[in-house]
């Protein structure tokens, strides 16, 4: 009996547990897609450490078809964000000491009001004027500004810039070489239908893990992809003669890999079920860490030289994932917090009725994502810790049409929309502003042409 059930007897997985170097000296290695694109986050000293660190465990890297497809896929997503950030950065600095400025100039008026309000102090009122001036902050101000703006100018060295067809990604061809051959072949189309079924039908609505927290986020088969790296590897593990570990690297730490603390554990621990379902199956031994208990356990084992600032940048990566973004085809399946959604509404100046009166939950959804996205990147409202990053946009500026269900500019308000004959509208964003009212309207509207405007800024409303 303890034997049968001890992974859900013994404890948490520990650094010290004796046979833990095993996983990385005779062990199958899986790295999930997080941990890939984690190297695009990275500067370029720690990336070439980490990419130094595996080629010591080359021989036992193994790349399931799950993860090395969502890698190329969502790659250009990563380095396209990577690369707004950078290019922001100066916009949003001179807006912030705008601000400051303005919010020292009107703390030194409001304390000249109170003065003579109540002490009838004009000397001292005008000592304020003369030693804090405006040409006194002006220059203040500009110092601290050349300041910031070199150290931001010096952060173009760390862009990432790769042609439209992939060339110029030293990343992806460092990851390439990485694996060389030892990559999973794409599973049959049938044996792929077959596992997504078997994930909808039985697996998500018993929570069996892994990736059951996906349901419903998407189709059947983009919320299974959690589910089809498992059963990928699992094929693999009863296929191998030569290994008997898997040692699985992850970001990943939800509760559909994840136990939550609980029953006299301080805290989360790999899910017993997945290390007896591996074994059950093949025959090996599962160990799941994340990617800093990883890189660290190479070092030990390993001897490898990691810096503690590589160190720092790996776990950073981990609290704030690669993959926390809103896609628009992942907006059509998850319904935002309701404290986000409601911040975004007030910061917009937005009636709540505006979404009531929509009855295309698709379109809802969408609207209130794009909402969230443009009001965090207009700076209408401070944003939230570990808040998602939006790639919902309702307009676009192009001769071409981005997709068949977008409809021509001229379809919004005469006088209201500056881009009539020079732009494309998604369906849903057209139906939001026809159905609103004429002051929300006027807000929609506002809100997509600054953000357009934001986005192209060197074309005129008449281009």
């Amino acid at each position: 009996m303890i034997k049968q059930y001890r992974d859900w007897i013994q404890k948490s997985p520990s650094e010290n547990d004796p046979d833990r170097d095993r996983f990385f000296t005779d062990g199958v290695v899986v790295l999930d897609t997080n941990v890939l694109l984690s190297l695009y986050e990275y500067t370029p000293t720690a990336r070439q450490q980490v990419l130094d660190a595996l080629q010591n465990v080359q021989s036992q890297l193994w790349l399931p078809h799950q993860v090395g497809l969502e890698f190329v896929q969502n790659r250009h997503r990563v380095i396209t964000g990577r690369k707004k950030a950078l290019e922001e950065g100066r916009r949003i600095l001179q807006s912030k000491l705008r601000d400051a400025k303005t919010a020292v100039k009107e703390a030194r008026s409001h304390t000249q009001r109170m003065l003579m309000k109540y002490a009838q102090d004009t000397q001292a009122s005008d000592e304020l004027d003369t030693q804090i001036s405006n040409k006194a902050i002006e220059e203040l101000f500009s110092d601290w500004s050349s300041k910031l703006g070199e150290q931001i100018s010096k952060l173009s060295d760390y862009d990432i810039t790769i042609s439209p067809g992939g060339e110029g990604d030293d990343v992806l061809s460092q990851v390439a070489a990485l694996f060389g051959d030892q990559i999973s072949d794409p599973p049959h189309p049938e044996e792929t239908r077959q596992r997504v079924e078997e994930a909808a039908k039985y697996r998500f609505p018993n929570l069996i893990p892994p990736g059951f927290m996906d349901a419903g986020k998407g189709t059947e088969l983009a919320s299974s992809g959690d589910f089809l790296l498992w059963e990928e590897t699992i094929a693999h593990m009863a296929a191998s003669t030569e290994r008997s570990h898997l040692l699985f690297v992850s970001n990943d730490t939800k509760e559909d890999w994840y136990q939550p603390k609980g029953e006299g554990r301080n805290s989360a621990r790999p899910w017993p079920a997945l290390a007896n379902e591996l074994r059950l199956r093949t025959g090996a031994e599962l160990r799941m860490e994340t990617p800093g208990d990883f890189y660290r356990g190479i070092n030990r084992f390993l001897h490898v030289e990691i810096t503690e600032a590589t160190y720092a940048e790996i776990d950073r990566a981990a609290v704030n994932p690669v993959d926390a973004v809103i896609t628009e085809q992942g907006a059509t399946s998850t319904q935002p917090p309701s404290d986000l959604a409601a911040a975004a509404l007030d910061a917009a100046g937005l009636e709540e009725s505006l979404l009531s009166d929509m009855h295309d939950v698709t379109h809802r959804l969408l609207l209130l994502w794009w909402l969230i996205g443009v009001t965090a990147q207009l700076e209408r409202r401070p944003c939230f810790d570990d808040e998602p990053d939006v790639q919902v946009v309702p307009a676009t500026r192009s001769t071409a049409q981005p997709d068949p269900s977008w409809v021509p500019g001229l379809r919004l308000h005469l006088g209201e929309w500056p881009y009539r004959s020079s732009s494309w509208i998604a369906a849903w964003f057209a139906q939001a502003v026809n159905n609103a009212s004429r002051r929300d309207r006027k807000v929609l509207q506002t809100l997509a042409a600054q953000q357009l405007a934001f986005e192209t800024p060197d074309r005129t409303p008449n281009q």
